[in-house]
């Protein structure tokens, strides 16, 4: 059985994630910052058959991501697929001229140290195996400038460039490595692109296809046509 590391995990996409590649004969290992909300994905998959469990720590913080895959690979052995998809929640946007080092620094430390945080802590195993898997979902920003996200968006462009430089280094090594870009407001319960299960089960194609590199989702997708 394989393993799935879902980083920044939450009851919306994350929780989609896990059910939709349990299903596909993985185990589920969950990573963010609060327990009760983890314990109740853990229970809601374990009563479907999915073996999932979950770890703590502050994706931000170098010795706690370290701790969290330490154990986690300590319990299932290889970490096969890894998706991010963090949320930080402690700046809210701003314009361009309104952006400053406080509200842009929250951002960037939420998405791109993050994302280093635990590319770092699981690529060694990856490259020593010549296999694996990195899946990295952002917003439409990532892509496109957008005037209302002009702190947040500095954070998702660092992040695209990181992943992009990623791919182009780790895919000749036998990585997947996968970006796409949301340009949607995610709704549960829909069956529409912005649902939640939609999108994950879209990750799980990029997966089983290996359509590595960069893409918006829906495809074609701009600002002006975000899906709300």
């Amino acid at each position: 059985m394989k393993t799935m590391v879902i980083a920044g995990a939450g009851k919306g996409l994350g929780l989609s994630l896990a059910k939709v590649f349990g299903k596909g004969d993985f185990q589920i290992a969950l990573i963010a910052r609060n327990e009760e909300k983890l314990q109740s994905m853990v229970n809601e998959l374990n009563t479907q058959g999915i073996e999932a469990s979950y770890y703590l720590a502050d994706l931000t913080k170098k010795e706690a991501v370290e701790k969290a895959m330490a154990d986690i690979k300590a319990k299932y052995g290889a970490i096969d697929v890894m998706e991010l998809s963090p949320v930080p929640t402690t700046s809210l946007p701003a314009t361009a001229v309104d952006t400053t080092v406080e509200n842009a620094t929250a951002p960037f430390e939420g998405f791109v140290i993050s994302a280093i945080n635990v590319v770092n802590s699981l690529l060694p195993d990856m490259l020593e195996r010549s296999e694996g898997a990195l899946l990295f979902t952002t917003g439409l920003s990532a892509l496109y400038p957008m005037p209302m996200l002009g702190n947040i968006g500095i954070a998702m462009a660092g992040l695209r460039s990181y992943i992009a430089n990623l791919h182009t280094e780790l895919s000749p090594k036998g990585i997947l490595v996968a970006h796409r870009s949301l340009g949607l407001m995610i709704k549960a319960g829909t069956s529409s692109v912005n649902d939640p299960d939609m999108i994950a089960k879209m990750w799980y194609q990029v997966y089983t296809e290996k359509l590595d590199g960069e893409q918006e989702y829906p495809k074609g997708v701009t600002p002006k046509t975000m899906v709300f």
